[in-house]
């Protein structure tokens, strides 16, 4: 989920240019077009242009004074942060009915609306226990990768499908966000955590014009709803830092996701019963070598007096599950993100010497479930393939399709979990997608040097010779004499290699003394290589997302809801209609 947007230096630029764009802008929040469930807790919000009094402005719902359906306590700021304009909020509201609600904000200024749709869910609850598999920029051209590297192709037809593929029910997903139609890993993932859209770097929050990046309006979490309403166990499980967007998006609120230490907090708050992943430096004080807060809380010690156990690497989380489960657990592998699975069983790069034990997603997935059925009431976990995202920024293609086979194992095992507990809702997905395709391959055994001459497409392209002599579903080779193409669309300035680079990720772009991304020279001289002029600004350095749909598929109770195209809201409806959190 790591994209040049979401580094601390950009996020605040970023937050600078969007507050100084909603100076000027009166809004309500939640927005027009809202679609959010009964019950659930949310900000109210108005933003005016100018200082007004309090006895210029009314606000109604439904014709009637806004406090007649929302009930709570009225801030008026005359001048917002002493540099906006007028502002009205009352925090933690909900609506008791579904139905269409209409919001009418009148001032001297003129007039401004909002319409929400209010749902409801059903009485009693389909589902016992809920999944949801999220790989981060899962794209159709990953998919495809990965099944032709892990399954196979024969006279045309794929030898079997991926774990994700055979599922009953499948529909497209749009993931544009309130500011932009190109979204991030946060305000995606929010909308699942949600059902509100918010805005690039925002989770939980509908994004505001304040400086402060954790007073946005907020909107309640699942996990929220479910600690509130129910006596069910939580899980977030990640191969990123546990603190990143995607897993942060089960109980965070901030506008900013670099705001990673406070988001540890966040956790603390809410407690889920399993928190595996990587990230550790953001629970460490700041006196301990290769913390990253900047104070002394120390939040190994604050879980840890709170009845969890904690595992530092794959063998303390096995033995943890082996014998008597404990009640909670806190895993945590890495000071930041985790090693792909790649790196991890055969290339032995980037940080594989330094953290030799990480576990597979599979292993924290069994471990997780393990602690998470203890619970007679069922449970809600969340699990991220998040390195499918972070190799993919960089155009590493072979480590990403090598997370997503990993992330498809995990799939294949919440499968056989669900057939054991059919009252299992478990839906697969991403957060985004990102501009990978397949065109072809690429054959080292063709005449000459030149790299490119060496693709073939159309009859030319035809198969790789990736082998699975073990038959674990990963090539033994991932970088064979004859390979796939992959290329990205959208890119910076780079240097292509057809190749694969063990020892570390692939690097596209580095700044110049300009400060424009400009292709790394450290590949300009690799034999058949070649210049592939950038066509994103040159403030870019790696690929970015695209508006691309989504592909979801689902299987168990409500799932027959997932179909046709929907908005990525709309899975947090089939989840919290499956679990009855509306009533």
């Amino acid at each position: 989920m790591k994209i040049k947007t979401a580094t601390a230096a950009v996020s605040a630029a970023l937050l600078s240019l969007i507050a100084a764009g909603q100076a000027g802008a009166a809004q309500i929040y939640p927005v027009d077009q809202a679609r959010f469930m009964t019950n659930a807790r949310f900000d109210f919000k108005i933003e005016l242009d100018k200082s007004l009094a309090r006895k210029d402005v009314t606000v109604q719902i439904n014709g009637a004074d806004y406090s007649k359906t929302l009930s709570g306590k009225e801030v008026w700021m005359e001048k917002e942060d002493n540099v906006h304009g007028s502002a009205l909020v009352v925090r933690d509201v909900e609506i008791k009915k579904p139905g269409r609600y209409e919001v009418i904000v009148k001032s001297p200024e003129g007039e401004m609306r909002a319409n929400w749709d209010i749902y409801t869910t059903p009485e009693k609850p389909v589902a016992k226990n809920v999944i949801i598999l999220l790989a981060d920029g899962l794209s159709v051209g990953h998919r495809t990768a990965a099944r032709i590297l892990s399954k196979g192709v024969t006279n045309g037809m794929y030898n079997a499908p991926l774990a994700m593929d055979d599922m009953p029910h499948m529909a497209l997903l749009g993931t544009s966000s309130v500011d932009t139609i190109a979204a991030d890993s946060a305000n995606t993932a929010s909308a699942y955590m949600t059902g509100h859209k918010s805005s690039v770097n925002a989770l939980g929050v509908y994004a505001d014009r304040t400086q402060a990046s954790q007073d946005d309006p907020k909107q309640e979490t699942i996990a929220e709803l479910l600690r509130r309403k129910t006596n069910k166990a939580i899980g977030v499980v990640s191969d990123a830092e546990i603190e990143d967007a995607t897993p942060a998006s089960v109980v965070s609120h901030t506008r900013r996701r670099a705001d990673k230490a406070d988001i540890v907090g966040m956790f603390y708050n809410v407690k889920p019963e399993v928190i595996l992943g990587g990230g550790s430096a953001y629970f460490l004080p700041k006196e301990t070598a290769g913390s990253k807060r900047k104070d002394s809380i120390n939040y190994i010690q604050k879980f840890g007096d709170a009845g969890y156990k904690l595992v530092t690497d794959r063998t303390e989380m096995l033995s943890a599950v082996s014998g008597q489960t404990p009640d909670r657990l806190l895993g945590l592998f890495h000071t930041g993100n985790m090693d792909g699975w790649v790196d991890r069983h055969q290339w032995k790069g980037n940080t594989v010497k330094k953290f030799p034990n990480q576990p597979d997603l599979t292993e924290s997935f069994d471990a997780a479930v393990k602690v998470l059925e203890k619970n007679k009431d069922g449970f809600f976990l969340t699990l991220e393939a998040g390195l499918v995202d972070k190799y993919s920024h960089p155009l590493a293609w072979t480590r990403s399709v090598g997370d997503t086979i990993a992330f498809d194992k995990v799939v294949e095992r919440a499968k056989a979990s669900c057939a054991k507990n059919p009252d299992t809702l478990l839906i697969v997905t991403g957060d985004h997608t990102h501009s990978i395709s397949v065109a072809g391959t690429v054959d080292d055994n063709k005449p000459g040097k030149d790299m490119r001459e060496k693709v073939g497409v159309y009859a030319d392209a035809g198969y790789p010779n990736y082998e699975d002599k073990d038959k674990d579903g990963f090539p033994d080779n991932f970088h064979p004499s004859k390979r796939l193409a992959v290329f990205f669309g959208a890119h910076p300035d780079y240097y292509e290699t057809y190749r694969s680079y063990p020892d570390a990720t692939f690097n596209p772009a580095v700044k110049n003394e300009k400060g424009e991304y400009v292709a790394d020279a450290r590949y300009k001289d690799v034999e058949g290589g070649h210049f592939v002029e950038g066509n994103l600004p040159r403030n870019e350095s790696q690929g970015v997302h695209t508006v691309d749909d989504l592909v979801v598929t689902a299987q168990g109770p409500n799932a027959e809801q997932i179909r046709g195209f929907m908005n990525s809201t709309e899975v947090f409806r089939v989840m919290a209609e499956a679990l009855a959190l509306g009533k």
